[in-house]
């Protein structure tokens, strides 16, 4: 079982990382444990070519791992799609994982949109729970302004509450 778990989607440019960055303190002053994890639907490389971790992960490691004063980057030879079976490793460390992305992933979502960047996700997908952003949403769509982090924080803490950022697959 993993942990609760909240998708922010949006189009790029959106605010998705912003948002994030001012809502995971506030989300921490509030008592919670949060995790966040980046999903991206394009190939990037994990390790820079010709790099200690590069030849590494290329014998054919279990895991690698990158161990500085700063942290532990840490990755894992699977695809991104086991997503879910991922965060249940750390099931016992956070109280909520934040997903920035995975648009097409079984969490629950958060949508940042502003206009002119894409179609609204929440007009068409039943499992966007709410909107950040400062245009006109559809009727009986929950929004909040992307300053209202501290509003935002407290939708969170009660949908963790009522058990509705659980994956629908």
């Amino acid at each position: 079982m993993h942990p609760p778990a909240l998708a922010i989607v949006g189009w790029s440019g959106s605010g998705k990382t912003t948002l994030l960055a001012r809502l995971v303190p506030e989300l921490r002053q509030r008592g919670l444990r949060v995790g966040v994890v980046k999903h991206s639907s394009h190939p990037h490389p994990l390790h820079p070519e010709g790099s200690d971790t590069e030849r590494h992960a290329a014998s054919g490691a279990a895991f690698v791992a990158f161990a500085t004063p700063a942290g532990v980057q840490l990755t894992l030879p699977e695809p991104a799609e086991p997503v879910l079976s991922l965060l249940a490793r750390f099931a016992d460390l956070v109280d909520l994982v934040l997903v920035e992305g995975w648009k097409q992933g079984p969490l629950p979502k958060l949508e940042v949109w502003r206009e002119g960047l894409g179609p609204l996700l929440a007009a068409e997908r039943q499992d966007v729970l709410a909107v950040v952003g400062d245009a006109p949403v559809p009727e009986g769509t929950r929004r909040f302004s992307p300053e209202a982090v501290r509003d935002i924080a407290a939708f969170i803490q009660q949908c963790l509450r009522d058990g509705s950022l659980r994956a629908t697959n």
